[in-house]
């Protein structure tokens, strides 16, 4: 039988990182055909002052990173460790650093329709920031990306213009940080082991080991 796993990924769609990490999960679950993984994705705001509006990217990019080089420098290795895992980044196409405060809200809302659906709705919002330049704060962006993702596109842009779960996704960020999440991706398999980092699957494929051989261990 399938063994049964948990993982709970803490990541933000304007975190190139989290894509990275996303990819190499789901390589190392599929090197795991035994393991039945239910994938819970979890908010996290890179920058929790990012307005509704947002920032014009290349300014805000200026002011956090002093040094263009590291800057271009951190691109580069990301396009190629991207381009690895079938990803493709195109930071010169991205004019803007949005809020993601409303794509969580609709992430959290995919989630009432399965993990599938909420794990294939990340993946467009990744897909739609990184390679094709949208704003992942438009309404407009989320609805096309949730008709993607095989999701009710027309209640979930209703439910956008209200404000509900804006407190509740802010909540559950300082949540994150308060348990110890510093930074994303973040991994927690099985509610207890802890990956920080976009490691290489084979690393992954380890923790999934470990998580379940734990939880084995605890059941002798």
């Amino acid at each position: 039988m399938a063994q049964p796993l948990v993982i709970d990924l803490y990541a933000d769609p304007v975190c190139p990182w989290c894509w990275l990490g996303k990819r190499r999960l789901e390589a190392a679950l599929a090197a795991r055909p035994d393991v039945e993984a239910t994938l819970r994705v979890q908010p996290f705001l890179l920058d929790p002052s990012t307005p509704p509006e947002g920032f014009e990217r290349a300014a805000y990019l200026e002011a956090k990173f002093e040094d263009p080089e590291r800057l271009r420098a951190a691109q580069d290795q990301l396009t190629a460790l991207g381009r690895d895992e079938g990803i493709a980044y195109l930071f010169a196409e991205i004019e803007r650093y949005p809020s993601t405060v409303d794509a969580h809200r609709a992430l959290l809302w995919a989630a009432e329709e399965g993990p599938l659906a909420q794990s294939a709705l990340l993946e467009r919002l990744f897909e739609a920031y990184f390679t094709e330049g949208e704003d992942i704060s438009d309404h407009a962006v989320i609805g096309r990306a949730a008709e993607d993702a095989g999701l009710d596109a027309d209640t979930l842009l209703e439910r956008l213009e209200t404000d509900d779960d804006v407190d509740m996704v802010r909540d559950a960020a300082e949540r994150a940080r308060a348990i110890g999440v510093t930074g994303v991706p973040c991994f927690i398999f099985q509610e207890k082991l802890v990956v920080m980092g976009a490691h290489p699957p084979e690393v992954l494929v380890e923790a999934i080991d470990r998580a379940l051989g734990d939880e084995d261990d605890a059941e002798a």
